[in-house]
């Protein structure tokens, strides 16, 4: 019989999170909110007067008391709406509060003007007579910088008008992709129908039977050829509306403007696919172990995702991961472990799944303290989730603790450094005290399957944008034939020469969300090299590299995060630190390789 999910009520209090942290109930949620109605008056108060270094104090001020009572409005009602998505009143809870930060943005439109418009040398002087802006001093410098960006207030105001239009790509393909495409069956290999939905087909293409794998993959990719044309014009839309709001802002191409906003220099993405390039043959190993493990004549990319090993019977329930996971974290210290339980003792994580409940997993890093969200299964997957959700809490925890509001939250592009760093740690802890041969080889797999699937894999995605926003800008169609033979060269550069990249997989690139992301997956591939190169120093060098990392985790925005790398140990504006990665991803490929002939 198949295992009841539980509806809310029914959950014990011990395995949800502690929403009453951020508001006792629903009536003192909705005080908050009529109360945060007022601060677009409070706002149009400053409206002219930013010229004047008192005004402007008391504007940051009052944007720090914005970002306190937005913060938790938006924690509590979307984390109420992802307990149980069907109840009505979450959603229109969500949808109240973010009508209103859409009308407080509008009210404060005239902030980066008015900073704008203030001269350097006046700028200057504001921080001497008014010694309290200079903690705000990296906001607003942050500001200023994109002055050369910012357009007059005519010109500004039209390209706002834009950007409803500009989104209109990504909800047409989500509407097209997610809602629209229907996938036939799939068949096994005893004639049995599988269903096959985006989030079916990862389990399908994982399955041992092969037939079943190659039909799934079928279903999947002949429906987006079949719509091939249409795909191609909505991704063409999407990098037409990039190029075009680059060139509105002056930057010279959309790569520019898109890392602009993190403060990411180009290099960074160019190092990332040059180390990468570097190491292809670690990829081509790979490929030929699995071929050789499989025991196929042929490998096809249907073959990519199916376990090397068979399953080592690894039920994990919650309790064994969460300590597991705990003694994982030993090289961290107390300090670190100390946060970790008290995630569990101050409810931050909600559990299990219940009817309703959102799907997947999340960290939400809130100010009264971090929320989990998790949907545990007793499997070796669900513990290395809980131990990335927890990477990301204790990140925003530390954050949160030691930066003042301004700078407590932290940009994208370091976010996968510390949930990772969790992962690889685990990961390591787990080989360590692992003497079965057997379960060491299931181990090894699952992590050399994140090396493909996030450092080589996220790359090739992220070199593929690059390449279509670079035809885009010379002014040469993006058609259905253009975009698959770009594809197809990618998938042969990558995988090499021992496997049969199957011509259903030109399409590839149409079912790929985060291509309507703007330069968003090379992020995955830095942070994964930065999260390896840092545990391996953590387990080297100890103390030391446990307090520089510290360090990072608590420094939120304080400071580009290039700079907070660094100063944590890793130098992301070098090929080092994903060079050194590939090398460890190609040592666990000789062990599996001799774990599995010997």
């Amino acid at each position: 019989m198949a295992e009841r999910i539980p509806n809310r009520c029914d959950v014990p209090s011990e395995y949800k999170w502690a929403i009453e942290d951020i508001y006792a109930d629903d009536a003192a949620w909705e005080s908050s909110f009529q109360n945060a109605k007022g601060f677009v008056e409070r706002i149009a108060e400053f409206k002219g007067q930013l010229s004047s270094a008192k005004k402007l104090y008391e504007y940051m001020i009052l944007e720090d008391k914005m970002t306190v009572t937005f913060d938790s409005l938006v924690n509590y009602a979307q984390r109420k709406n992802d307990e149980d998505t069907a109840r009505s009143e979450y959603q229109d809870m969500t949808a109240r509060v973010e009508k209103l930060y859409v009308e407080i943005s509008e009210a404060a439109a005239f902030v980066t003007p008015e900073l704008l418009a203030i001269p350097d040398e006046n700028m200057w002087g504001f921080y001497k007579t008014c010694p309290g802006l200079e903690l705000y001093r990296r906001v607003i410098d942050n500001i200023r910088r994109k002055r050369a960006h910012i357009l007059s207030e005519a010109e500004e105001r039209l390209l706002a008008l834009t950007g409803e239009m500009a989104g209109s790509p990504d909800t047409i393909y989500s509407m097209f992709s997610d809602a629209d495409l229907k996938f036939p069956d799939a068949y096994d290999k005893d004639g049995n129908a599988h269903q096959v939905t985006h989030g079916s087909y990862t389990t399908l293409v994982k399955s041992p039977d092969r037939v079943l794998r190659k039909s799934a993959f079928d279903s999947m990719y002949h429906t987006y050829e079949s719509f091939r044309n249409t795909a191609a014009a909505v991704l063409s839309s999407q990098v037409k509306t990039l190029v075009f709001r680059a060139k509105a802002r002056k930057y010279d191409n959309t790569l520019q403007a898109a890392l602009d906003g993190t403060e990411v220099p180009e290099s960074v993405y160019h190092s990332l696919i040059e180390a990468v390039h570097d190491n292809m043959e670690y990829m081509y190993k790979y490929v030929r172990l699995r071929k050789k493990l499989l025991g196929l004549d042929e490998l096809h990319v249907y073959d990519l995702y199916t376990p090397i090993v068979p399953d080592a019977d690894m039920k994990i329930p919650f309790e064994e991961a969460w300590q597991e996971v705990y003694e994982s974290l030993a090289p961290m210290g107390d300090e670190y472990r100390e946060i970790f339980k008290k995630g569990m003792k101050q409810h931050w994580i909600d559990i299990y799944e219940n009817v309703g409940k959102r799907s997947g997993a999340y960290s939400a890093g809130a100010r009264v303290h971090p929320f989990v969200l998790l949907n545990y299964k007793d499997t070796l997957e669900s513990e290395f989730t809980l131990a990335h959700e927890m990477g990301h809490a204790i990140h925003s925890y530390l954050s949160n603790e030691n930066q003042p509001i301004c700078y407590s939250d932290y940009v994208i592009f370091v976010a996968e450094v510390a949930s990772t760093c969790n992962e690889s740690l685990l990961m390591q802890s787990l080989l360590k005290k692992t003497t079965d041969k057997k379960r060491r080889a299931y181990l090894i797999n699952y992590f050399l399957e994140q090396f493909r699937t996030t450092l080589y894999r996220q790359t090739m995605f992220a070199e593929f944008e690059l390449m279509i926003n670079r035809k885009a800008e010379n002014g040469e169609s993006l058609t259905a034939d253009a975009l698959c033979e770009m594809y197809r060269g990618l998938n042969k550069l990558y995988y090499g020469e021992d496997i049969i990249i199957d011509s259903e997989l030109d399409m590839e690139w149409a079912r790929i969300p985060h291509f309507y992301y703007n330069y968003y997956v090379y992020q995955y591939s830095t942070g994964f090299s930065a999260a390896i190169a840092l545990s391996e120093r953590i387990l080297k060098e100890g103390a030391g590299a446990v307090k520089d990392y510290i360090g990072f985790l608590s420094s939120g925005s304080s400071a580009d995060p290039i700079t907070l790398l660094k100063g944590a140990g890793v130098d992301m504006t070098s090929k080092k630190p994903v060079s050194d990665a590939l090398g460890l991803f190609n040592t666990l490929i000789d062990e599996l390789e001799g774990l599995m002939t010997d």
